[in-house]
């Protein structure tokens, strides 16, 4: 499993993948690609000695099923993967990689049903939406156990010194300013 902490930049377009390479940053997560990128983003990310967090419910032109996965996961080698969906974040399990869970906390209802899900598949890392809800972290760590990651609205170093001290050990963000 990938230990992630501080800033983890959050890439969405080839500009910012070019930039991000050059950082020091060791895990970069990736937002937004399509499937003819994927390996090409992969190979040139690892060349680069980082690793791949791929948020594979927004590649474009592939279907997130056990097929898809197996394919993101043996053939592209992503380190890690993020998504909002349940049973693919249970299957992705079964690969050894390191797997985080977006959850949006959109009102209680939501975040109970969320947090019911989550403690019965117990990903590796949380990632919460939006970041900016320290109480909100702090519940949901406090009801998991689980490693959180804020994201989301994360638009200032307060909001990141924020997120950290409501319990999250990492935030996520596509601000290149913060990165």
């Amino acid at each position: 499993m990938l230990k992630l902490e501080g800033v983890l930049p959050a890439v969405r377009s080839m500009k910012e993948f070019e930039k991000v390479l050059k950082s020091p940053h060791e895990n970069i997560i990736y937002l937004e690609t399509r499937l003819s990128q994927l390996k090409n983003i992969a190979n040139y990310t690892r060349k680069m000695g980082k690793k791949i967090i791929m948020h594979v419910d927004l590649i474009q032109g592939i279907k997130v099923d056990e097929y898809g996965l197996e394919y993101i996961i043996n053939d592209v080698k992503v380190d890690g993967i993020i998504s909002t969906r349940t049973n693919v974040i249970s299957i992705a399990k079964k690969y050894k990689i390191t797997v985080i869970q977006r959850l949006f906390a959109l009102d209680s209802h939501a975040l109970e049903h969320n947090l019911r899900l989550i403690n019965n598949i117990q990903p590796d890392y949380i990632e919460v939406l939006p970041g900016v809800v320290p109480g909100i972290l702090k519940e949901i760590n406090d009801e998991t156990g689980i490693p959180l990651i804020a994201g989301g609205l994360i638009r200032t170093e307060e909001d990141i010194q924020n997120a950290l001290n409501g319990g999250a050990i990492a935030v996520t963000t596509s601000n290149e300013k913060l990165w």
